[in-house]
């Protein structure tokens, strides 16, 4: 499909599927959803906290060298939030994905849109996907 912003979604779009994000032609994130407008506004609406809006968190702790992710209360998504310098690179980020070019394509299987998401982080290479366990 040709790109959107986020933004500007178009009026009639699927309610389920997987997402891509891409700036400056680098492609950056894949993500998937049940409630694909939701989601995709969500990434950079400003009012998004940190477990909501995780694809700006992700960019938040690169550009700020605090990429561990930990579950002790030290260097957690709470304390980072509280963080000014951290909660200002945050803004930034839900700013810089609004701006952002988005993809999507409508999948309801929910065992079919998590292997599309993992094909196209790989295949697409998308560094702020991980799918790491912690």
């Amino acid at each position: 499909m040709a790109p959107v912003k986020s933004v500007s979604l178009p009026r009639r779009m699927p309610a389920s599927g997987v997402y891509l994000f891409t700036e400056r032609g680098a492609h950056l994130y894949v993500g998937r959803s049940n409630r694909l407008r939701d989601r995709i506004r969500r990434h950079g609406a400003v009012n998004s906290r940190q477990n909501v809006a995780a694809f700006a968190f992700k960019i938040a702790r690169q550009e700020t060298r605090q990429t561990e992710a930990t579950y002790r209360t030290e260097g957690s998504r709470k304390q980072l939030a509280e963080d000014p310098a951290f909660a200002e690179a945050f803004l930034a980020a839900k700013a810089r994905i609004r701006e952002m070019n988005v993809r999507f394509v409508e999948e309801t299987n929910q065992l079919r849109q998590a292997i599309l998401e993992i094909y196209a982080a790989v295949v697409l290479e998308t560094p702020f996907n991980d799918f790491d366990t912690h």
